[in-house]
């Protein structure tokens, strides 16, 4: 990174804290945490020989991404609604760039990855999440209250439903989806995604929430080990509740880091975290072109090699900072990522493929 790329994402933030509109770097950070969260998640595989330590730390950025993502989700739908004249149409946008999404995630499951693929799950959740999100701001925290009440029960019980699993392939995809995966649900998802929009709503800024968001973090995140190894329960299962305050505790710490570093004050430590935050800006605007080519990647080797049975760390090089690379490097020299293109195209609300950086919107 030159010392130009610094001070060119120092200028844009601090413009924006003119404008009074500081917050809207911040989905953009977080969006870039999560995909690369993913592409460290996803790489890992290349390097199945780890010291115990980086295994842990792997896992911990493999639990974050997922429900970071969904949060980012929310933020950038509540700020598409904001901006909105006309909720009904924005709405019918949504769904199509959701029904876009679940056409990309369900190809990318045929293309040999050892990936989860998390597109027709993000899919469902934007098309359920942005009609939530329409509605006033005490029935988006019942319903997102509501349905994390619900959501271990019954993902228990739709995995009990034989009915689920033998109706056809679209019947379990749509099961799937909604509550039986082992890895995605939109039970488990919706919750983040509403959290995301009533912290838009809120304002991202230091006060009492976020005070508490970041005290509450690491008591959520220490409920699943200390129930499994000092009060004997079972071992969590992906989903239940205990998965979900683990979750809860990663989402909550990683938000609040990222708000208390944007907010900061001129000096040399804000500086240094403009800095920083250029590539995470880079990579959040064109998350999803890097999703689908890091996947791409990925299955073009597992198809040929299959797992690596040792260390490759080649692999990991090409998944993290190459892809890391390529988001900036577009992002700075290009602009719109091509998926983001064409998502902007199909829903009507299209972006030039070319533009200048100072007009990047964080939106998107």
């Amino acid at each position: 990174m030159t010392s130009n790329d610094a001070t060119a994402s120092g200028t844009q933030m601090n413009s924006h804290h003119r404008a009074g509109i500081v917050r809207l770097v911040i989905p953009d950070v977080l969006r870039g945490v999560a995909i690369v969260a993913m592409l460290i998640a996803h790489a890992n595989v290349f390097l199945p020989h780890t010291p115990g330590a980086v295994g842990f730390l792997a896992g911990n950025i493999n639990d974050l991404a997922s429900p970071l993502f969904a949060l980012v989700m929310g933020m950038s739908a509540q700020i598409v609604t904001n901006r909105s004249r006309t909720p009904g149409i924005t709405y019918l946008q949504q769904v199509i760039r959701g029904l876009v999404l679940i056409v990309l995630g369900v190809w990318m499951a045929t293309w040999g990855s050892w990936v989860a693929i998390i597109l027709a799950h993000l899919g469902v959740l934007l098309i359920v999440g942005a009609a939530i999100v329409l509605l006033r701001t005490k029935t988006v925290i019942a319903i997102a209250l509501a349905v994390a009440i619900i959501s271990s029960p019954l993902n228990a019980w739709a995995k009990q439903q034989v009915w689920a699993y033998t109706n056809g392939d679209a019947v379990r995809e749509i099961a799937s989806w909604i509550a039986i995966s082992p890895h995605y649900r939109l039970t488990n998802l919706l919750p983040f995604f509403l959290l995301g929009a009533l912290v838009l709503r809120h304002g991202m800024k230091r006060d009492s929430v976020l005070w508490s968001m970041l005290a509450m973090a690491p008591i959520a995140y220490l409920v699943r080990p200390v129930s499994e190894k000092f009060l004997g329960l079972p071992e969590s299962v992906s989903g239940d509740y205990r998965d979900t305050l683990h979750d809860v505790g990663l989402v909550f710490l990683a938000y609040a880091i990222v708000v208390l570093l944007a907010t900061l004050k001129v000096g040399a430590w804000k500086r240094f975290v403009d800095a920083v935050f250029v590539p995470l800006r880079g990579c959040g605007q064109v998350a999803l072109s890097l999703y689908l080519l890091h996947v791409a990647l990925i299955a073009a080797f597992n198809v040929q090699y299959g797992r690596p049975p040792d260390n490759n760390y080649v692999g990991w090089i090409i998944i993290v900072p190459v892809m890391i690379a390529i988001g900036w490097a577009w992002w700075r020299y290009v602009g719109t990522g091509p998926v983001e293109w064409l998502l902007g195209f199909v829903t009507g609300r299209r972006k030039p493929l070319l533009r200048l950086r100072a007009t990047q919107s964080s939106d998107r």
